[in-house]
């Protein structure tokens, strides 16, 4: 594995690449990645970087977004079945009639969508900044959201507002366990639980921390020794409970070597993993940046349209 580790960083010098990661990917992909970051702060660094190729190591939207905000820099994507089942929940045909339908609404979409769902959409939000963007718009704006009704629903008990939804969820958030998350706080009741958004209502009701991957992230790291001081007993107590798709644990792990960090299971048991993600491995990865191969290409009409609402994204972020 060394050896391989060793060649796919020689190819991104020698073609001035620079490899992205999302952290629901497999930790030897996060380790050798340039990059390791959620959805926002992907879409950030691609609109900044001046390397030559974009290595996106994610699902295809991501890759798509990522050409997008920089259509004359390669973008590739080491498999290219890596789909989304929250991205295909939404078609851009059954957007655009659900649009006509409500004439006089917003569209706000997920970051989860394809390129043609955010050709239609006014302004395109992630799990780190939808709450701060939703919060941004006139009181009186009707608003579509979609497709994550259990972010929408969310955003509607934080904001008071009442959003239209989509009736569309992450399979991975959809299917945690609420018997197996309160027989972890019965077992672990100092515990907090940390709980992405994207779960529902009856997950989120039991948690203490409610935020995006890196925000779960940042709060752990905020509260580790490495942050605040700590003695050593207090160090080997200290526990969370983690309601996301496990592949952050690895970034945990790193980040707060003396923090337990629990996760919890999907309903019937089972570690919880979206498998589109753990579709990228060391040698897809190899070879697509080898060969330059399943480059991602977007039509010139619809990416046009789908760079203002990720701009005005960006923007307000």
């Amino acid at each position: 594995m060394n050896n391989l580790l060793e060649q796919i960083r020689t190819l991104c010098k020698e073609k001035n690449a620079i490899i992205m990661a999302h952290y629901y990917q497999r930790p030897e992909i996060q380790d050798v990645a340039d990059f390791v970051g959620d959805s926002l702060a992907l879409a950030q660094l691609a609109a900044k970087t001046d390397a030559d190729i974009i290595v996106m190591c994610g699902v295809h939207f991501m890759a798509e977004t990522a050409k997008i905000l920089c259509p004359s820099k390669k973008v590739l994507i080491p498999e290219p079945a890596a789909g989304c089942s929250l991205a295909d929940s939404c078609k851009a045909e059954d957007l655009a009639a659900w649009k006509a339908a409500h004439p006089n609404h917003m569209i706000v979409s997920y970051v989860n969508t394809s390129a043609a769902v955010k050709a239609l959409t006014d302004v395109v939000v992630t799990s780190s900044n939808a709450l701060k963007i939703v919060n941004q718009l006139p009181d009186n704006q009707s608003i579509l959201f979609g497709p994550d009704q259990n972010l929408g629903g969310y955003i509607n008990r934080m904001t008071g507002r009442k959003m239209d939804l989509w009736n569309g969820g992450c399979h991975v958030h959809a299917r945690f366990s609420e018997e197996a998350l309160l027989q972890l706080k019965a077992q672990y009741p100092d515990a907090p639980v940390l709980a992405h958004p994207e779960c529902k209502a009856t997950i989120l009701q039991h948690a203490d921390v409610i935020g995006s991957t890196q925000a779960l992230l940042n709060y752990a790291i905020s509260h580790s020794s490495s942050e605040r001081p700590i003695s050593s007993s207090e160090a080997s107590h200290i526990r969370y409970i983690v309601v996301t798709e496990s592949g952050i644990l690895h970034e945990m792990q790193k980040s707060c070597p003396e923090i337990e960090f629990i996760p919890v299971p999907a309903e019937g048991g089972g570690c919880n993993e979206c498998e589109y993600m753990r579709m990228c491995t060391l040698q897809n990865l190899h070879d697509c940046l080898q060969n330059e191969s399943n480059e991602i290409h977007v039509d010139e009409a619809i990416a046009k349209d789908a760079i203002r609402p990720i701009q005005r994204m960006l923007e307000m972020s």
